[in-house]
């Protein structure tokens, strides 16, 4: 017999959470939550994606306060309205420990950064972010949880494997263990890390999906002084660049001052990431360059080519490549010797030098290299010899599934939430998606 709940939700990330803590408010009294990996106090690094908080238990902790970045929400809901929601999922993390200050206020400043970057092609996206840092976001997290106990169920250690349905008008979802649980409203938030499992179900329930871009690129690492005149005031600058040669879309993301460098370990393959800390500085800042690629038929794994491409990388280099941009230039790959006697230090440690013109393809090369040029004409030292570039980074967002304005799916009190669904790209909008979702089911009940 299948365990009976009033709201299952599939995924303990941003989206899943979120979700369960507005149903918790709503007095909903059964909310089940499915976690495939464990709770807070059992996640490991080496467990990145998977346990309570998802992926952004071990970010940096970045809450961009902006309907303009983070995600594709304001195609479902209306402006004033996702404004709204922005401030409410903000509002929940201050009470649970997020710190006070935010960036990116400063207008005029903002204003010059926008003036100097336009002449050079560069679109710069403003916006006020709030920055948690790594080693706040267990905290955060935590208090997160023990706010939800007692009120909201999580089966940890659970994989959800099936979704069906009943005659009774419920959704069952049957894990890998072979335990069972229905309800008559489902949320699937899976996170990134789920997309591929999302993939299934989708195929699995006829339901329509359209394919998301793959975004693929490096991570960058120069001296934190190079850009502090743009993240003192912005503390992450989002520019966005179309390249001349082939006409793509190449964005920054992810900037972190006075970070570190990190590897990300998926299922069978490694990428990297970067982080930043709130009391830990570091003389470098580092971000990544992704190129934005939307495949048309008849390919339809934009997620396969991306673990491709990351699984090429650690083929040749045992795991993380890391290359001077001189190197790069010149066609020659990084030796120990040449990293050793680079001015700039990397902050990964174990990267393997080498030569990521055998991993990426010469359009992603170009096309970064093009950005590179341009953000040097605004921050001078970017595109310098001694500049690291770590690769691969992959973002992960294989399908969009065809959603309602209530992220309802083409099933009836099905839905869908976060990262994993394709309709987010950060802890706000995923956050901000649960909400919507938990509202919807709410008012049906």
């Amino acid at each position: 017999m299948a365990e009976s709940h009033d709201v299952i939700i599939v995924g303990a990330g941003p989206a899943g959470i979120f979700c369960a803590y507005e149903l918790s408010r709503k007095k909903m009294a059964r909310v089940l939550i499915i976690e495939k990996g464990g709770d807070l106090s059992e996640r490991r690094r080496e467990e990145l994606f998977s346990g309570w908080g998802g992926a952004g238990a071990f970010s940096d902790g970045k809450l961009n306060l902006s309907a303009e970045v983070g995600g594709f929400l304001k195609e479902y809901v209306e402006e004033g309205r996702l404004e709204e929601l922005i401030e409410y999922v903000d509002s929940v993390f201050l009470k649970m420990g997020a710190p006070d200050e935010i960036k990116g206020t400063d207008t005029e400043e903002l204003r010059h950064i926008e003036e100097a970057a336009a002449p050079v092609a560069l679109k710069f996206i403003p916006f006020r972010i709030r920055h948690i840092g790594t080693d706040r976001c267990l905290e955060v997290l935590k208090n997160l949880r023990e706010t939800l106990s007692g009120r909201v169920d999580v089966a940890f250690h659970r994989e959800a494997e099936d979704v069906l349905t009943e005659e009774r008008g419920l959704w069952r979802v049957r894990c890998a263990d072979g335990k069972e649980f229905c309800a008559p409203f489902l949320v699937l938030a899976p996170g990134r890390s789920g997309a591929h499992w999302l993939e299934g179900v989708a195929k699995g329930l006829g339901l329509s999906t359209a394919i998301n871009p793959v975004d693929v690129g490096v991570r960058v690492e120069v001296p934190a002084s190079v850009l502090s005149h743009i993240t003192d005031v912005a503390h992450e600058a989002k520019f966005v660049y179309t390249s001349r040669l082939f006409d793509d879309q190449v964005r920054t993301f992810c900037m972190n001052p006075h970070g570190v460098v990190v590897r990300e370990k998926h299922r069978g393959f490694y990428t990297v990431n970067g982080h930043s800390y709130s009391h830990r500085l570091t003389e470098n800042t580092n971000f990544a360059i992704l190129v934005s690629t939307t495949f048309t038929e008849p390919f339809r794994e934009p997620h396969t080519y991306g673990r491709y491409l990351a699984g090429l990388a650690n083929l040749l280099g045992g795991d993380i490549l890391v290359q001077r941009l001189g190197d790069l230039r010149h066609g020659r790959r990084s030796t120990p010797e040449r990293i050793r006697r680079n001015p700039l230090k990397p902050t990964l440690e174990g990267a393997t030098p080498g030569d990521l013109s055998f991993v990426l393809p010469y359009r992603c090369l170009t096309d970064i290299l093009e950005m590179l040029g341009a953000l040097d004409r605004i921050a001078p030292g970017i595109n310098a010899t001694g500049t690291l570039l770590y690769g691969v980074e992959v973002k992960f967002y294989s399908l969009r599934l065809r959603l309602t304005r209530e992220l309802e799916t083409e099933r009836e009190n099905l839905f869908a939430a976060g990262d994993g669904a394709g309709v987010t790209r950060g802890i706000v909008q995923a956050a901000a998606s649960g909400v919507v979702v938990a509202r919807s089911i709410a008012e049906r009940v």
